[in-house]
């Protein structure tokens, strides 16, 4: 039988926490009078275990064979989710809102009809107030359905009331699923094409995303619709590289949610997703000072994050390290930035059942990075590896693009000079396989082929032509996304006064900070 330590049964087993595992184990004494069952030693079993392995768990309990395994996996797997149902049910509305719709259904069922709509109406208030548009509609149709069947003597103008209200929610979730699908689309093409390459890329997404929301008046939908407006605009403008705009947007998005501090319990997700884009809008722009007050407020939040739920824990998580890292990055102390990469790969791997590979890719470019800035060219290049190595297909290729030119360079940094004319090739037919390589990528790489076999006397006056011509390229705003990825500006005036990278990042941090004083 094969193994797999995907399986579902024993992901599940291993994501509980400590006080998930002791309510099961109260759950089932409570409800079993055989404490011994086999769905129970197959839950201890798969709790000690460090991989999933169907034979060592059938020699270890001799009472379950191989016929039924199947059965009690399907079976423990039922019972851990309604434990852990009872145990989370209180802190979740959302729960709470269908447990009482599932308690009036059984009323209903019994003819218990009047005790069916009491439970329905008080109900709808809580979803109602927690925009839970599609429950509320939900709840409003069972409803509509015992009034048309029942002779209940309702109020006078109660069906008027009930079609009134069932319009009203349509509405909202009509607003809100055209909003999150224009805000889920523009997402799509963030990760399959990264940045616009060109005015006719350019054109053609303006005309795709004002197509969409031509008829939405800001002011007439509700907080989540506006929320899902500027989720969409953010995407939309990262994409268009217009980062004045990227940042109005996360800025409106974030300020939603402090002037309804209440939205952040019922929907956190999007909270931390407008902080998240909050933080890299100020990061990309070099708003320093702004970015220092958000990083602590969102501190705040993650130390928080578990109460909710172990999900928003580690999406949080994924956010805050990718915000801290950008921090070093924008004041050039790559070196300080070091240590929080033994955290951020201890979390990886406890992570890895749950962190999307975009996130993962990620991650191991910004570590990369920081290594590389540090003049660890070493350790950079074995997260590079990792990036060059992983099958992701077209996933984030702006990202990989950059991950193969660092990987270059940080193997010349490293005299590896017979490697570097293979990895030239290589690089070449990465880049030969991308549509509109622009300006910065097409002068690196002609560089990189011309100018690494030189003799060192003559480089110097390469890597002065080379930044010359990329300072030319840098207000075309195509342009832009290449310095985003790798500041190669630093990097040539580090090889050309001959000093480490991240000094002549830091100095020009500081003088900003010093123009920005006065």
């Amino acid at each position: 039988m094969s193994n797999s330590n995907n399986d579902s049964l024993f992901l599940l087993v291993k994501s509980l926490t400590s006080a998930e595992k002791r309510h099961f184990k109260l759950y089932t004494l409570r409800n079993q009078s055989n404490t011994e069952a086999k769905f129970v030693q197959l839950f201890t079993a798969l709790d000690a275990a460090k991989e999933y392995d169907e034979e060592v768990f059938l020699k270890k309990i001799s009472v379950i064979s191989r016929q039924q395994l199947p059965n009690i996996k399907a079976h423990l797997y039922g019972v851990l989710l309604v434990a852990l149902r009872l145990l989370h049910g209180e802190k979740n509305t959302e729960i709470q809102i269908r447990e009482q719709i599932d308690f009036a259904r059984i009323l209903y069922n019994r003819g218990l009809i009047f005790q069916a709509l009491k439970i329905l109406d008080k109900v709808k208030v809580v979803a109602k107030a927690n925009s839970h548009f599609i429950l509320t509609q939900e709840i409003l149709q069972f409803e509509k359905d015992i009034e048309s069947r029942h002779i209940t003597r309702s109020l006078k103008g109660r069906a008027g009331m009930l079609i009134s209200e069932t319009d009203f929610v349509l509405k909202q979730i009509n607003e809100v699923t055209h909003l999150s699908n224009i805000a889920l689309g523009m997402y799509e093409l963030y990760l399959e094409n990264g940045h616009v390459k060109d005015e006719k890329q350019s054109k053609e997404i303006e005309q795709i995303f004002k197509k969409n929301i031509k008829d939405i008046n800001e002011k007439q939908i509700s907080f989540f619709g506006k929320a899902y407006l500027h989720q969409s605009y953010c995407w939309y403008y990262i994409i268009q590289l217009d980062l004045s705009r990227y940042y109005w947007h996360a800025q409106k998005w974030v300020k939603l949610f402090e002037d309804f501090s209440e939205a952040k319990k019922d929907d956190p997700f999007l909270y931390i997703k407008a902080m998240h884009n909050l933080l890299n809008a100020l990061f990309i722009t070099g708003n320093h000072k702004k970015m220092s007050k958000e990083l602590v407020v969102f501190e705040e939040f993650f130390t928080s994050a578990g109460t909710f739920n172990q999900n928003l824990e580690i999406q949080t998580f994924v956010y805050l390290y990718t915000a801290k890292i950008n921090m070093y990055f924008l004041e050039g102390t790559f070196t300080e930035g070091l240590l929080l990469v033994p955290i951020i790969d201890k979390k990886l791997k406890e992570y890895a059942q749950y962190i999307d590979m975009h996130r993962v890719l990620v991650f191991y470019y910004k570590l990369a990075s920081l290594y590389f800035g540090s003049g660890k060219n070493e350790e950079a290049i074995f997260y590079l590896n990792k990036i060059i190595n992983l099958k992701v297909g077209q996933l984030r290729t702006d990202i990989q693009c950059f991950a193969r030119l660092l990987h270059l360079i940080a193997h010349y940094e490293l005299g590896n000079m017979d490697l570097v004319e293979y990895l030239i090739k290589s690089v070449y037919r990465f880049l030969s396989k991308m549509e509109n390589l622009d300006a910065v990528l097409l002068e690196i790489f002609l560089f990189l082929r011309k100018s690494l076999s030189s003799r060192p006397q003559d480089l110097k006056k390469a890597f002065i032509v080379l930044r010359e011509n990329l300072q030319k390229t840098t207000n075309d705003k195509y342009n832009r996304r290449s310095f985003q990825y790798l500041d190669i500006l630093s990097w040539l005036q580090s090889k050309i006064d001959n000093e480490p990278v991240q000094n002549v990042i830091r100095r020009k941090f500081l003088n900003s900070q010093n123009r920005g004083a006065n």
